[in-house]
Formats: C-alpha cells, sequence, structure tokens
C-alpha cells in the first residue's frame, strides 16, 4: 500500500487515480500509524515551499517521513513535494527543506533564457544522467508534463535526469531509497504511469 501524504498541499486525488490505473493500492492520509505501515510513501505538493515546509514540520510529518527514510521505506517526491527533499529553498527567501538529499532550490527567472515563460509549463523531453530504477521503462527523449517556476540545483549525486529549457534543469532524481520528479507522472500519460509502476517495483 502507497501512503500519499495528505498535508494539505498537493494533487492528491489526481495520483490516487494513477495508482488505480496501475492496480496499486494507494490511500490519502495523515495519520502516522497508516503511514508507518505503508509500503512506500508519496510525497505530493504544489505551492509556496515556505508554506508547505511549514505544514510539514508542525504537522510531526517531516520527522516522520526523515524517520522512515532511514529505516529504509521508499519515499518519492513530486513537484514540490521533490523540491521539499532538498535542504533549502530560495522561493522568496531562504527556507529549510527535509534535508533529506543534498542540494537546494532556486528560481529559473535569471537562470532560463529571458524570452522564455516562467512558470515553466507543459510538456518537455527528459534527458538521463545515469541508469536508474526509477526511469527504468522510460526512453530517453520521453515526454512528461512540468508546472514549475523553480528547480533543484546542486543535486549532482542525486540527479537522474534533466530536461532542457534553453538550459538544463533537474527533471528527476534518486538516492538509496529517495526518489523525486519535478514533472507531473500524473498528468504525464503513460510515460508518468510507468514511472510509477517503477517506484512501485524499487527495491
Amino acid at each position: 500500500m502507497i501512503a500519499v501524504i495528505d498535508y494539505g498541499v498537493g494533487n492528491l486525488f489526481s495520483i490516487k487515480s494513477s495508482f488505480a490505473r496501475i492496480g496499486v493500492d494507494a490511500v490519502v492520509t495523515a495519520d502516522k500509524k497508516i503511514i508507518q505501515n505503508a509500503d512506500r510513501i508519496m510525497l505530493p505538493g504544489v505551492g509556496a515551499f515556505e508554506d508547505a515546509a511549514k505544514k510539514l514540520q508542525q504537522s510531526g510529518m517531516a520527522d516522520l517521513l526523515r524517520e522512515e527514510v532511514k529505516k529504509g521505506k521508499c519515499l518519492m517526491g513530486i513537484c514540490l513535494g521533490m523540491q521539499l527533499l532538498f535542504e533549502k529553498s530560495y522561493e522568496y527567501g531562504e527556507h529549510e527543506g527535509l534535508g533529506i538529499l543534498k542540494g537546494e532550490v532556486v528560481p529559473m527567472k535569471g537562470y532560463v533564457d529571458k524570452n522564455l515563460k516562467v512558470p515553466h509549463i507543459g510538456w518537455n523531453g527528459l534527458h538521463f544522467e545515469r541508469e536508474s530504477r526509477l526511469l527504468k521503462d522510460c526512453k530517453e527523449g520521453d515526454c512528461v508534463y512540468f508546472v514549475h517556476s523553480y528547480f533543484a540545483t546542486n543535486c549532482k549525486d542525486s540527479v537522474i535526469a534533466t530536461t532542457e529549457y534553453s538550459r538544463p534543469i533537474t527533471a528527476a532524481v534518486e538516492k538509496d531509497n529517495v526518489f523525486g520528479c519535478q514533472f507531473h507522472p500524473e498528468k504525464s500519460g503513460e510515460v508518468g504511469l510507468n514511472v510509477l509502476r517503477a517506484f512501485c517495483q524499487a527495491k
């Protein structure tokens, strides 16, 4: 069973529906016992980093997620959920993340070509940086759906794929039992479902 963390931020029921499409039981929950008993954990997220990080901290979910990862449980973050896995974000100030992965989250504006729109919204191809369990059923150039204005950087030890938006942007990460997608697999058609299947199979 997959526990999809409900902390007031995220596209929760689309994610649950995507797991249902691949025949995997997922429950949207904030119940710590359910999360502890789950086989895997999904951390979704949309919106502002500071607000989401505070909600995780105040609910006790931040400590719980760190504990479950230390025990070896697989955790995957999506979009803002992936960004929260890193040490800090510079989204409207400087804010502490979960610190599960090394790296930081920075604005795309000022990094990408000034003629490109930010937020980055739409379909972009994946470019593999190394072999991974999460993208094992994807092909180089497969397109996935992005909606974001910030991206993870200084995270070379976990990057498994980038996408090109005038310059390389971190698209997916993997380190031991921790995974993340800047794109939305639940909005990325069959390619996205393959990513979710791979997460469920990862050991």
